[in-house]
């Protein structure tokens, strides 16, 4: 065994390839290159004497060592930055009110509030699961400090990325072929649901609407009874289910523009002021590793 003290660096390194699911979305996490990420687990790995991530036919997974060091990493991370915070100015306390579509939570938004709760563990995050339609005047009139939306407008907030609009459906009930095509749809001012009827007119190609949700669940579920094909962004579209598009007669799709959107009540509070600045310090820079995926 080469080294014996565990450096901080290697450990914030291993956690945020596991937060990240993988090196490539790790490396923005921790402002590194991919390589120098590689190393630092590699130097981990020989200080501890054992493998602590194994490559799984996905992604990457935790080995048993692994799996009982990233408890005992999280908090000597957790501890080292309470220590800053002691020394060099005041812990942050308070409230943030995040808004997020559903789809994008889980892909997106789990790498980020563990990264900031492992900074700012005084700070309490209120979530909002909800489309970006519902989100957008929420801000407007300070009900939510900050929320990842789905741009109806240019000027909209701060670009962050762009997401893939995909068609989805389950491969064994063919339901493209069905004339007309039913679709599974968002609610009435759901900008997915724009984006896919304005397709489908622009193809001449004859649709019908059976199946209205305002949540992802809804969706999925259509889907996966053969009652309807839905449009999803790329990153909440699962595994078991099809993607499909030209070879099935389906119209391309436009993206959407994701950015995050900040009340002008919160521009005071530093909470939201750290909050803002890891989400488009990670997000913007991580996007490109991860690819896109999400109606919003």
């Amino acid at each position: 065994m080469g080294h014996t003290d565990l450096q901080l660096d290697w450990l914030r390194a291993f956690v945020a390839v596991v937060d990240g699911g993988s090196l490539s979305a790790a490396a923005p996490l921790v402002h590194r290159s991919q390589p120098a990420v590689s190393m630092q687990i590699r130097k981990l790995e020989d200080a501890v004497g054992r493998a602590v991530l194994l490559r799984g036919p996905r992604h990457l997974e935790l080995t048993p060592t692994g799996t009982e060091l990233l408890g005992y990493a999280r908090r000597m991370l957790a501890l080292h930055s309470e220590t800053l915070e002691a020394l060099h100015g005041p812990v942050l306390s308070g409230r943030v009110r995040l808004g997020v579509p559903d789809d994008y939570a889980g892909s997106y938004l789990t790498p980020v509030l563990r990264s900031y709760a492992n900074r700012h563990a005084g700070v309490e995050i209120e979530l909002h699961c909800e489309q970006s339609t519902s989100l957008i005047p929420k801000v407007q009139r300070g009900e939510i400090d900050l929320a990842l939306v789905s741009r109806d407008k240019a000027t909209r907030g701060t670009l962050l990325f762009q997401e893939p609009l995909v068609w989805v459906g389950a491969a064994q009930f063919e339901v493209w072929r069905r004339d007309p095509l039913p679709i599974a749809v968002y609610e009435a001012t759901s900008l997915a649901r724009r984006a896919v009827i304005a397709a489908l007119t622009a193809q001449r190609r004859a649709f019908r609407v059976v199946y209205n949700s305002s949540s992802l669940a809804g969706q999925l579920a259509a889907v996966e009874s053969g009652l309807a094909l839905a449009v999803l962004t790329r990153c909440s579209a699962p595994s078991h289910l099809s993607l499909l598009g030209e070879r099935q007669g389906l119209p391309a799709l436009a993206s959407m523009d994701v950015a995050l959107y900040r009340s002008q009540a919160s521009r005071h509070l530093p909470a939201v002021d750290a909050l803002f600045d890891q989400m488009v310090q990670t997000l913007g820079k991580a996007i490109s590793v991860k690819g896109p995926g999400s109606p919003g």
